[in-house]
């Protein structure tokens, strides 16, 4: 995600689906390796049911991605991954964010 082409919404997703410590910890889990859903909740020690709503905000905000896999038994399995990204944010990145929020909610007024 380009940050010039962020809006306020689009950066405030990204950065709450970052700002959790279970999500931190979920992708330094991944960044070493793609892991399925069950290894990954037994390494973080929570439930696939909580696992899946931290993934889920992860991967809508593009830093996970998840994908099935078939096990050399016949079972589909979810693997999750770190999608390569790097986040930075400053002053200009704020408020072009704004200004690109306020733009479109003007133009979504005038129709």
């Amino acid at each position: 995600m380009d940050a010039q082409s962020t809006s306020a919404e689009e950066l405030s997703m990204r950065l709450t689906a970052i700002s959790s410590v279970q999500r931190m910890r979920i992708i330094a889990l991944l960044a070493g390796e793609k892991l399925h859903v069950s290894e990954l909740a037994r390494r973080v020690g929570m439930s696939r049911a909580l696992l899946y709503m931290h993934l889920t905000k992860l991967e809508d905000a593009g830093f996970v991605c998840g994908h099935l896999e078939l096990s050399g038994d016949g079972k589909a399995l979810k693997y999750f991954e770190v999608v390569p990204f790097a986040l930075g944010i400053d002053t200009a990145t704020l408020v072009a964010a704004v200004a690109r929020g306020e733009s479109n909610a003007q133009e979504g007024e005038k129709s």
